[in-house]
């Protein structure tokens, strides 16, 4: 994380809080819950973790929104609500028998964002003047667009979409906790930073970034399923030996989506906007206080901390040069 240090970088914010709900939750494994009733589990990932990136870091962290999914999304959403529900149903039955282990490495996969859960997180950056954006689809696709025109120094995310939608760099597994809870399979593997150079990586393979995308059709985004029995290995050599999809053998390519000119223009010519900014804004200290210990239940102390922690270093940060913030 020191190697990051000063650096700006624009967060998949819908990934980051599904990572809240699935981690930050009480000891019968139920998601926090404030006194108005709502969940408020990624809000108090939201507001910890971010405030000690930025004070241990000096990170300059823009939240970017998913906003309306492509239709060819439609798919992948149902197949996630579908192991969803599967989840829910697994969990239910683990705490009727009082197994916390199970119930929990259930718990996990059960977390839905609502609307109300995305418009309490918007507030809070708001009022801890931290910048956030509204992308027209694809957040990672806005956050690759930010990092291209050099607005942050790179994006963030666990996906790799921000890759395929040419960013120059993706840094994944942006945490201070240092282990990621494998629910498959019932236990915790410890996690350190990855920096991936965009430039860097299609020479290391031997692609360029159409290519890659090819790679990535034939197995399987968020807008198709892969073709049966073709995995990143065998991709790569596929795409390495004949180019792109156009060139595949005639038995492999008739198994590809017919529709993967449509998916490639998702990743070449994505939807985003350049109504956005990276500045910090003001911190609404008592508007804080008021929605997070009055609304939501938090300790006044724990919040005062966290508020007390961004301000010093926010103005740490200003007397840094702009050049050296933005990296």
């Amino acid at each position: 994380m020191g190697d990051l240090k000063g650096r700006s970088l624009a967060v998949d914010a819908n990934n980051v809080l599904h990572q809240f709900l699935a981690l930050i939750r009480s000891r019968t494994t139920l998601p926090l819950i404030g006194p108005d009733g709502s969940v408020t589990s990624h809000l108090v990932g939201l507001l910890y973790r971010t405030t000690h990136l930025i004070s241990r870091y000096h990170l300059t962290l823009v939240f970017v929104f998913d906003g309306k999914p492509h239709p060819l999304k439609r798919e992948e959403i149902e197949k996630r609500r579908r192991l969803r529900e599967k989840a829910i149903t697994e969990w239910r039955e683990a705490l009727e028998k009082g197994d916390y282990h199970t119930a929990f490495s259930k718990a996990v996969m059960t977390g839905r964002l609502t609307p109300r859960m995305v418009e309490d997180a918007k507030a809070l950056l708001r009022l801890l003047g931290i910048p956030w954006v509204q992308a027209p689809a694809d957040a990672e696709a806005q956050a690759a667009y930010m990092a291209k025109r050099r607005d942050v120094w790179a994006s963030s995310s666990r996906d790799y979409d921000s890759i395929l939608f040419g960013a120059p760099r993706l840094v994944r597994y942006l945490t201070i906790s240092g282990r990621e809870f494998l629910p498959s399979k019932g236990v915790s593997r410890p996690l350190e930073p990855e920096l991936i150079i965009l430039d860097e990586f299609l020479s290391t393979i031997g692609l360029n970034r159409e290519q890659l995308i090819d790679l990535a059709i034939l197995i399987g985004t968020d807008f198709n399923e892969g073709v049966r029995g073709i995995g990143p290995k065998k991709a790569l050599r596929l795409i390495k030996r004949h180019g792109g999809i156009e060139g595949l053998p005639a038995e492999i390519r008739e198994k590809v989506d017919p529709r993967y000119q449509e998916i490639r223009e998702i990743f070449l010519q994505p939807e985003v906007t350049e109504d956005y900014t990276v500045e910090y804004g003001s911190i609404a200290e008592d508007e804080v206080y008021e929605f997070l210990c009055v609304k939501k239940g938090f300790s006044k102390m724990r919040v005062k901390r966290a508020i007390q922690r961004l301000k010093e270093a926010q103005r740490e940060m200003r007397g840094t040069s702009l050049e050296e913030w933005m990296g």
